[in-house]
This record gives structure tokens, sequence and C-alpha cells, in this order.
């Protein structure tokens, strides 16, 4: 057998089904759906909750704590996408979901890269020559 065969359902998406893609894709369909006025009161307070907890760089429980520290991103965000999905309409959330994975499949820009590094470069050399002024 073919190892295209075998791994034929992950090719459905252009980045894979990885779990921390999934968790990004609805982070993102999360973020999206909140800012809709057709979601519920109640479902934009939890959703608000959710992609803030998502989107946030402070956890409950910090990353650098062994196991723990990534596992309460692996349960409280799906946990917090769950209850969002039980408060809004199947179809909008299905509408926000694909438009979340419609812009993770979005191609990188090779020269936006670049050019912030060579602004970063640039900012480094400048800082550089500035402080060995004071020594000469």
């Amino acid at each position: 057998m073919r190892l295209d065969a075998r791994l034929g359902a992950r090719k459905a998406s252009p980045m894979g089904s990885s779990f921390t893609h999934r968790i990004r894709v609805e982070a993102h369909a999360v973020w999206l759906a909140v800012r809709d006025p057709r979601t519920p009161l109640l479902a934009k307070l939890v959703g608000l909750l959710v992609a803030a907890y998502a989107l946030s760089p402070i956890d409950l429980i910090p990353d650098f704590i062994p196991v723990l520290g990534l596992i309460d991103d692996a349960v409280l965000i799906p946990a917090g996408v769950w209850l969002f999905a039980r408060l809004v309409p199947p179809a909008l959330l299905a509408e926000h979901r694909a438009a979340a994975e419609a812009a993770s499949a979005r191609p990188v820009s090779k020269w936006g890269i670049a050019i912030v590094i060579a602004l970063w470069a640039l900012i480094a050399w400048l800082v550089f020559e500035f402080l060995m002024l004071g020594y000469d």
C-alpha cells in the first residue's frame, strides 16, 4: 500500500490535520463568530473568553511546568470551543470555520519576512554604531 493512500485523509487540509492546527483554526473561527452580529450575546461572551485565553501569552498553568503547562491549553481551549459551538447556530459556526481554514491556508510572504529581518538588522547595526561612538 502506498503512503499516499494511507495518509489520504490528511491531505484534505493544506496544513495537515494536526491538533495544534485545529486549535488555531477553531480559535480563529470563534473570534470571527464573536464579531458577527448574528451571534447570540451569551455566545459572544463565552467566545470572547475562549479567544482571549487562546491568544493570551499568560496561561492558568505556565507552559514551563512539564506536561501540566501544555495540558491546560489542550483541555481548556477545546472545552471552550465545544461550549461555544453549543451556543451558536451550526451553520453560522460552519461559515466561520471555513473562513478560518481558508485564512490558515494563505501563503506566507517570504518578501515580507525578508524585509522585517533586514529592518531588524539595520536597527541592530545603527544601535551598535551609536554605542561605539561613545567609546571613540
